[in-house]
C-alpha cells in the first residue's frame, strides 16, 4: 500500500463516533498515515502501526471538509446527524438533519474536484444504510432491489449515495457505498461516551438496572444485527479491494449477518446475558406500545443478504450475536 513511494493517507470523516472509533482502531494497525477527523475527543489509538494525526473540527464550518481531506488518497465519510429520541430518525423540514446527512456530502465532492490531480482519483467509502431500500416485501435485503427509501434520514443518505455515484462516473472519485444494517456492540477506543449506540445497548443498560425490556407490541418483528467489529473489517477489506484496483466502486453493497432476529428473541438474549454476567434473575420483558415517533418501517422485517460483498472481498461476519452480547454487557459493566 503505497503512494508514490509514501504511505497512503486515510482520512476518516467521524472518527471519534461509535463506527468510527472502531474503523480507526482497525486502520491504525496498517501501515498508512491516519487521520482522525471529528468534533469530540480523538484518542490516539493504542497499539497503532499506522502515523495517526488527529484533526478536530466542525466540519460544518466553511472551508474545513476540504482541509480535512487535503492530500488524502482514500476518505471514509461516516458523517451524519444522529440525535434526539428516535435515534437516527430525521424529521420532515429539518433542515439541520439535511445539512449534516446531505450538504456535507456536496461539500465533500466540491471539495475533491478542486483539488485533482494525477494519478487515482482517491477513494471514499461511505456508509450507508439498508434502510435505503425501504419496505423489502420478502424482507431480504440483497441489494439488488429498487430503492424506494420512505422516511427522510434514508431518503437523505440515497440523496447523498447518489451524489457519490456521479462523481465516481465523472472520474473524479471511486466511491464505494456501504449500507449498514442494525450496528451493536462496544468500541474500547472511543471517547468517553461513544463506545456504544443503538438499541442493543441501551437494553443491555436497563437490564443491568434491573428493568424490565419494553417491546413494541409482540415483538415479532425481525432485525439483522451486525457486530461493531465486523462493520469496521468490511470497511477495511473494502479499502484494501479498491487499493488492489478491483472493481469494488461505483455501486453500493449491502452488509449484514443474514439472519433476520426477532426482537422478543434478541431482548430475551440480551436479559439471559446480563443475568449470566451479573448472577441475578432474568430480567423480564413487557409489551408497551409504540412512541409516538416510531415509523411504518419499524415494524418491517430486515434480514440482509450479504454474499455479493463477501464474495468481492473475501470478507464475512464473525462475531456471532451470543458472543457479541456477552462481550457488550461485560464492556458496559467495566468501571
Amino acid at each position: 500500500m503505497r503512494v508514490n513511494g509514501d504511505r497512503p493517507l486515510i482520512a476518516v470523516l467521524g472518527a471519534s463516533g461509535f463506527i468510527g472509533s472502531a474503523i480507526s482502531a482497525r486502520l491504525a494497525r496498517l501501515p498508512v498515515r491516519l487521520r482522525t477527523v471529528g468534533r469530540g475527543p480523538l484518542p490516539s489509538p493504542v497499539g497503532a502501526v499506522a502515523d495517526v494525526k488527529p484533526f478536530r473540527a466542525d466540519l460544518t464550518r466553511p472551508g474545513l471538509i476540504a482541509e480535512s481531506v487535503a492530500g488524502a488518497d482514500a476518505v471514509v465519510y461516516l458523517l451524519a446527524h444522529i440525535a434526539g429520541p428516535g435515534g437516527w430518525r430525521a424529521q420532515e423540514g429539518d433542515t439541520h438533519a439535511a445539512e449534516a446527512n446531505l450538504g456535507l456530502m456536496r461539500d465533500l465532492v466540491a471539495a475533491l474536484r478542486g483539488a485533482r490531480r494525477p494519478g487515482p482519483p482517491p477513494a471514499v467509502l461511505f456508509a450507508g444504510t439498508v434502510m435505503q431500500a425501504g419496505t423489502v416485501p420478502d424482507r431480504r435485503i440483497d441489494g439488488t432491489e429498487q430503492d424506494r427509501p420512505v422516511t427522510p434520514y434514508p431518503r437523505q443518505k440515497l440523496a447523498a449515495e447518489r451524489l457519490l455515484l456521479e462523481a465516481t462516473a465523472e472520474g473524479l472519485l471511486r466511491s464505494v457505498s456501504l449500507r449498514l444494517p442494525t450496528v451493536y456492540g462496544h468500541v474500547d477506543a472511543a471517547p468517553a461516551g461513544g463506545g456504544d449506540k443503538g438499541v442493543v445497548a441501551t437494553m443491555i443498560r436497563r437490564a443491568l438496572r434491573g428493568e424490565a425490556l419494553p417491546l413494541w407490541g409482540e415483538g415479532t418483528v425481525r432485525r439483522d444485527l451486525l457486530h461493531v467489529d465486523d462493520v469496521a473489517a468490511a470497511f477495511t477489506a473494502a479499502l484494501g479491494s479498491v487499493d488492489r484496483g478491483e472493481e469494488l466502486a461505483g455501486r453500493h453493497w449491502v452488509l449484514g449477518s443474514g439472519r433476520g432476529e426477532r426482537l422478543r428473541d434478541l431482548f430475551g438474549a440480551v436479559a439471559l446475558a446480563v443475568a449470566e454476567h451479573t448472577g441475578r434473575p432474568p430480567v423480564a420483558l413487557k409489551e408497551v406500545e409504540p412512541p409516538d415517533y416510531a415509523e411504518p418501517i419499524d415494524f418491517c422485517d430486515i434480514e440482509v443478504d450479504s454474499r455479493a460483498f463477501r464474495s468481492a472481498t473475501g470478507w464475512q461476519p464473525r462475531v456471532g450475536l451470543a458472543d457479541g452480547l456477552r462481550r457488550t454487557t461485560a464492556a458496559l459493566t467495566r468501571p
